[in-house]
């Protein structure tokens, strides 16, 4: 089915031939691409749930291709990356990718990381059930995965939606940067950079003025808490 395939972008064929074996072995449908090139031309004719994509092709590196992709559709992005390529990640994320595997990395790994991403972007039932968030001009609703601010739709990628969602469900509450990695991305591993990347986007789509935020502030030290408008403002 459309929702189940993925989308894998790694011009090593050994790489692609394993990770497709164990996709293909957890339920998912799969296509491959070895090339940037290739990957932007089986993504617009393809409808995906997810790609999987290796920073460092042919053609047109990770990073472009990502670029691309962000233009037009906020499906989850799993960036694979070399285990030095702190960097490369940090921009990844700055384009929107959702989440990264350093290789060499646990084909085990890569499953679960890949069915939680899914279960983040899921609409299901469970999601469905949660209803709508409100404060002030900050609109979410959950069973649509819609978020607007000052009447305007905004696109958000999935990690971004369910960080948003956290934080706006426990206005006040202070999330250390390793709570939020562990909750979002359900995951003990990763720079704490993440985080604040991925922060600074939501600011850039919700924020009136991303440099002094209304919503989403930061506590020095120690993390990120939600705050509600006063009633009125």
């Amino acid at each position: 089915m459309a929702e189940r395939t993925i989308l894998v972008v790694d011009d090593e064929e050994r790489i692609t031939n394993v990770v497709r074996w164990y996709l293909e072995d957890a339920g998912y449908g799969v296509q491959v691409a070895h090339d940037g090139l290739e990957a932007l031309a089986r993504f617009n004719e393809g409808d995906f749930a997810l790609v999987i994509l290796d920073l460092m092709l042919p053609k047109l590196d990770g990073l472009e291709v990502c670029r691309q992709i962000r233009k037009r559709s906020m499906v989850p992005i799993l960036m694979l990356t070399a285990r030095d390529a702190e960097s490369d990640r940090i921009l990844g994320f700055e384009l929107g990718a959702d989440d990264y595997l350093t290789k060499p990395f646990s084909n085990r790994e890569l499953v679960l990381r890949v069915n939680a991403i899914l279960r983040r972007a899921s609409l299901g039932p469970e999601g469905s059930t949660e209803g709508v968030i409100r404060h002030g001009d900050l609109i979410i609703d959950v069973p649509r995965h819609e978020v607007t601010v000052r009447g305007q739709r905004v696109a958000l990628t999935a990690m971004q939606f369910q960080l948003l969602k956290l934080l706006a469900s426990h206005p006040g509450r202070v999330f250390s940067r390793e709570e939020l990695i562990d909750r979002i991305w359900e995951s003990h591993y990763g720079e704490l950079r993440i985080v604040d990347v991925h922060i600074c986007n939501l600011r850039e789509k919700i924020e009136a003025h991303p440099g002094q935020p209304e919503y989403i502030q930061t506590v020095w030290g120690v993390g990120y808490r939600f705050c509600s408008p006063a009633r009125g403002s």
